[in-house]
């Protein structure tokens, strides 16, 4: 579906949904994003309103996967449900990003492609940013884990503000 020289991104299967659980579960992982069931993982695959893909190493490895939602959204705000990477430092996430928000901009007629991040994360904040994306504000302990609660900033990057390079 959308390629680069050193990653893939393509629709991801049933077959693909215990890497993606592994993936999200994984140490590296899970403090930064939320969890979901197998079965709202298999929901997910069927629903219009949601792309779930898989991200492929040059290998045709899995090293990653990404949940976009709102495709179908009236307000044509599409948001960046969540990037995972499990293989760390080849640039694989930076990449995914920058496939994703072109696609986004040049396939659909979205308007503002959004996410959400945890305000301590700030490698993946450093990220979006060199995408292009600004921090809109924080939404103040929103997130209930087991040691408390946890805020989201909320960053953003609108059609007008996309650069194709």
């Amino acid at each position: 579906m959308l390629h680069s020289e050193i990653i893939k991104l393509r629709a991801t299967t049933l077959e693909d949904l215990d890497f993606v659980l592994d993936a999200e579960g994984a140490e590296l992982n899970r403090r930064f994003i939320g969890q979901w069931s197998r079965d709202q993982h298999t929901a997910a695959l069927d629903d219009g309103d949601i792309m779930h893909l898989i991200v492929q190493d040059s290998a045709g490895e899995p090293a990653g996967y990404v949940i976009l939602t709102g495709i179908q959204d009236r307000n044509l705000t599409i948001c960046i449900q969540r990037i995972v990477i499990q293989t760390k430092g080849c640039g694989y996430g930076t990449m995914t990003l920058k496939l994703l928000t072109h696609w986004v901009f040049t396939h659909t007629d979205t308007h503002r492609l959004w996410l959400d991040v945890k305000d301590y994360n700030a490698r993946a904040q450093h990220v979006y940013e060199g995408a292009g994306f600004k921090p809109e504000g924080i939404l103040r302990e929103c997130v209930r884990t087991e040691e408390g609660f946890e805020s989201l900033q909320i960053m953003s990057i609108l059609r007008q503000e996309y650069r194709h390079e």
